[in-house]
């Protein structure tokens, strides 16, 4: 059975295609992982991609992920993989998702990708439970936004109806440098998000944890409430989630789960500014 706290990538003994129990998707995600070296452009400390390394993705064989596609979506939709593997209340396939074990628009194939997946979807007419176009979601650190290439496939995801989920763990450079291992000035990444908002839908999505035993620092902390209400006329929301699944990178001993109401309380804090905010402990 799928669990909501393993991401396994190599579950369905596929190059491309994966499912998982998403918490934020409320039930399974059909996963599209470019980066199948687990080389990312960022570093963060609390990600769960073993063996980790920094670059980007080898070349995306196309043909191959178009028929893995297919094949797993003919095992969701006509066989019996939902009751085989997944429980009960979250028997329902909620999106496609560019994710993966790096960050997605660093493939020089994202944008020919995403014409694969919507073109796929389209001639299958595979919908959501509510009988609309299935979502596809792009999660993106959001750093490669200059490019072009990285653009067009937001545009066309936004055009299917999906969105795109934009990590901001912290907003200030010491922050950043610290959670993601980058050297990133907030103001560029606001300038991204914004990008992105003009594009498609686009939620911020949060990791909040602890440290030694410490919840966030709180100067971090209201920083990242300024960054959020600066743009809040142009995103959808917040999703904030923690730690739920094994830490893979060096120093995972000192990260550690926050309790919900430290969520909740961050939360209420991001309402009070009129911001839509989902909770994932």
């Amino acid at each position: 059975m799928l669990t909501p706290t393993d991401h396994n990538r190599d579950i369905a003994g596929l190059t491309y295609v994966y499912p998982v129990i998403s918490r934020r998707a409320r039930g399974v995600s059909l996963g599209i992982n470019l980066n199948t070296n687990n080389a990312c452009n960022w570093a963060c400390v609390y990600c769960q991609v073993p063996n980790l390394t920094r670059g980007g993705p080898p070349p995306v064989d196309l043909a191959l992920l178009e028929t893995e596609l297919r094949a797993f979506l003919a095992q969701v939709v006509h066989g019996d993989f939902m009751a085989r593997q997944v429980p009960a209340d979250a028997r329902r396939l909620s999106d496609v998702a560019f994710s993966g074990n790096g960050e997605p628009t660093s493939s020089p194939e994202f944008e020919a990708a995403v014409e694969l997946v919507i073109g796929v979807l389209n001639e299958l007419h595979i919908r959501a439970a509510d009988g609309t176009p299935l979502p596809i979601r792009l999660i993106t650190n959001g750093s490669l936004l200059h490019r072009e290439s990285a653009r067009r496939g937001i545009a066309r995801i936004g055009e299917h109806g999906g969105e795109v989920w934009f990590k901001v763990d912290r907003a200030t450079s010491e922050g950043i440098a610290e959670v993601n291992r980058v050297n990133l000035n907030p103001e560029h990444m606001r300038l991204n998000l914004l990008r992105s908002a003009d594009l498609a839908p686009t939620w911020i999505q949060t990791c909040l944890f602890g440290r030694d035993g410490k919840d966030p620092d709180e100067t971090e902390l209201q920083a990242y409430l300024n960054f959020v209400a600066s743009v809040q006329t142009r995103i959808q929301g917040v999703h904030l989630y923690g730690i739920a699944r094994q830490v893979m990178q060096p120093g995972a001993e000192h990260l550690w789960r926050l309790p919900e109401q430290t969520l909740e309380a961050v939360a209420k804090r991001l309402k009070e500014k009129g911001l839509k905010v989902t909770i994932n402990p």
